[in-house]
């Protein structure tokens, strides 16, 4: 896994033994086997990870009571190839409801070959979430943030061959 930044943009690449269609369907679809169920910013355990597959859809968390937390809309969805969502989560951990505040990341799938595929995750525009951007920057940097996500992802792949 390869990681790079700037002030503004946090990337991580990595590779998966997968097809580019599995790689994506994967990502999108079952983005709650490999997302921490640690990072909850519900009140209440998660029961699901629910990534609506369409543009102007969520990626959310609903708890064992049924509420939600969307915490990323959907900007682009273009199977198999990339995927392009808001980050909603403000430096303090709480969800940011103002759209000039919010991040995005961008999931690009480039097919290394017929069962290889580089995922290459971008995390950009974080400065527009205020003062503490730099939170949001080292968190998602961080051996907790992308790189675990990533990693996790990678597993899947890993205990399938």
């Amino acid at each position: 896994m390869s990681t790079q930044s700037n002030e503004n943009v946090v990337r991580q690449t990595i590779s998966v033994e997968a097809p580019i269609e599995r790689a994506f369907e994967v990502f999108t679809r079952d983005f709650g086997r490999f997302k921490p169920a640690e990072h909850n910013l519900l009140r209440v355990p998660i029961a699901e990870t629910v990534f609506e597959t369409r543009v102007g859809g969520y990626l959310f968390d609903r708890g064992v009571d049924g509420s939600e937390c969307r915490w990323a809309r959907v900007l682009a969805y273009d199977p198999p190839n990339r995927v392009v969502l808001t980050w909603n989560i403000g430096p303090d951990w709480q969800i940011e409801i103002d759209p000039r505040k919010v991040s995005e990341w961008e999931v690009r799938f480039t097919a290394e070959g017929p069962g290889r595929t580089r995922v290459e995750l971008e995390h950009r525009f974080i400065n527009r979430h205020g003062n503490d951007w730099e939170a949001v920057r080292g968190a998602v940097s961080s051996t907790r943030g992308w790189p675990l996500y990533l990693a996790r992802y990678r597993e899947i792949f890993q205990r399938a061959s």
